[in-house]
């Protein structure tokens, strides 16, 4: 006998992945994904005006795409846990290389704005796929108690770097391509004007989707799932939608997280919204204050990024993922505060101490991010994860669009930058007390399973998490294949 644990027995549906394995496959759909989006940030304003849009119209266009992603994230989340991950995924990267096709080309407001609708609708299919495929995964290779924070916190990373290098990449090839004399004329004579050195970003990230497409395809298997029909698919997202609704009601720890997250759509559209006009402001001049501010969001992302690499060390220092998320929230509340008090200075300590501030924001962000939603995966099983993810995303969108019509119509100063911060604080001290173990819901549908003994542990868990019961999502929970459905989910 080596004393070794025995390893738990690996879901042929799965391709025999292992936790490693999964892990490496979920970074590199999330980098890949992330990509075009982020080298679409430096230019999209930029390439619109140059094809002759008016400032009202290119909100609209922006208006489209977060319409269009609110409206979908829950029917789509429930796509996802009735048809399977990988189609989902597959369809969102088809979606987005025809949005940054129609984008890169079109010179007609009705094709920016139906690439910028497809761009939703792709944002709001992936919003919880990818994840659900490596939660369901490491599950079925390594049981329900094995360590997600890791694997939680590198999928963050690599969201943010992509987003960093994309911002870095998509502002830096326009004027890379001017340097050389004549070849932007050459490139709008060669195709009749639908291609400007402005265009290449979304036209690169195209072929970047198209990649996502093929590797999603070829590297993420997962258990068959039952036949079905376009009418039951149809017939069910609805119930699924309504499940994934009475999560937060039914659980307080659930209610938590997405409350934690319409205080993180707070926090994202003051930077989004005040940032660039600080930056302006600062170097005089709007062309100027851009330039920096790509800077500053590249940094940001960056933050973002070591936030979600630390946060599996915040949560075994403060002893649980629940005081991980709050401390985390702290460094937010502490950033949003430092930008508020600069608001009326321009000297370089209140520069120094902004920047500071910026920072804080993103780093507090990232390391409460895999943390909250270890705590998730922890409350549902797979059969309603992708929905969970998806009600957790919508709530961070609609708070997150109406927190920037708020912050807009305020005057000018330090108010809306400590509005911010009160919304993340007041979403901070709900993890003040430890969440009770859910309670049991009378009216949600037997098991199959639910008489089969309970597995042995595998993996890691980390003491001080709660150990509770998985709070199914709603009467779709046998869509889901058979390999994944454990018995008992105290993840």
């Amino acid at each position: 006998m080596t004393g070794r644990p025995v390893p738990a027995a690996v879901s042929p549906g799965h391709g025999g992945l292992n936790g490693a394995t999964a892990r490496r496959r979920y970074v590199t759909v999330s980098f890949l994904f992330w990509l075009p989006i982020g080298m679409s940030i430096a230019t999209g304003v930029l390439l619109f005006t140059e094809r002759g849009m008016a400032l009202a119209a290119i909100a609209g266009f922006y208006a489209v795409h977060s319409l269009t992603a609110a409206a979908m994230e829950l029917p789509t989340g429930g796509l996802s846990d009735v048809i399977g991950r990988r189609p989902v995924l597959a369809i969102a990267g088809l979606l987005n290389l025809t949005a940054f096709t129609l984008i890169g080309l079109g010179a007609a407001g009705w094709a920016i704005a139906l690439g910028m609708g497809l761009m939703g609708l792709a944002r709001a299919l992936s919003s919880g796929p990818a994840e659900a495929w490596y939660v369901d995964t490491v599950h079925a290779h390594a049981g329900p108690d094995a360590d997600l924070r890791t694997g939680l916190a590198r999928g963050s990373s690599a969201t943010s770097a992509a987003l960093a290098l994309g911002t870095v990449l998509g502002g830096g090839l326009p004027w890379l391509l001017g340097l050389a004399p004549g070849l932007g004329e050459w490139l709008a004579d060669t195709t009749g004007g639908l291609v400007i050195p402005l265009s290449v970003p979304a036209l690169l990230g195209a072929l970047v989707e198209g990649v996502f497409v093929l590797y999603v395809l070829s590297a993420l298997p997962e258990p068959p799932r039952p036949r079905t029909t376009l009418r039951r698919v149809v017939g069910g997202v609805p119930a699924v939608i309504a499940a994934g609704l009475r999560l937060g009601a039914r659980d307080a720890l659930i209610r938590r997280i997405l409350l934690t997250a319409s205080a993180a759509g707070a926090a994202l559209a003051a930077l989004e919204l005040l940032t660039p006009g600080r930056a302006a402001a600062l170097m005089g001049t709007a062309e100027s204050g851009a330039l920096v501010f790509a800077g500053l969001a590249c940094a940001g992302y960056l933050c973002h990024a070591l936030g979600s690499q630390l946060a599996p060390l915040v949560a075994r220092f403060t002893g649980s993922s629940e005081r991980a998320v709050l401390t985390s929230l702290g460094f937010t509340v502490l950033g949003l505060t430092l930008l508020g008090l600069t608001t009326h200075s321009m000297s370089p300590l209140a520069t120094t101490v902004a920047v500071t501030g910026y920072g804080l924001v993103y780093l507090g962000l990232g390391a409460a991010g895999p943390n909250e939603n270890d705590l998730l995966h922890r409350r549902v099983d797979a059969s309603g994860r992708a929905t969970a993810l998806s009600v957790q995303s919508l709530s961070l969108q609609l708070v997150a669009a109406g927190a920037g019509l708020g912050a807009g119509a305020l005057p000018p100063g330090p108010l809306p930058w400590l509005l911010a911060a009160t919304a993340v604080l007041a979403g901070a001290l709900l993890w003040v007390r430890r969440a009770a173990p859910p309670k049991g819901f009378p009216d949600a549908p037997p098991r199959p399973d639910a008489a089969a003994p309970v597995p042995p542990h595998h993996g890691s868990s980390t003491a001080g998490d709660p150990v509770v019961a998985p709070v199914s999502a709603g009467p779709l929970h046998d869509t889901a294949p058979e390999e994944i459905h454990p018995h008992a989910r105290p993840m």
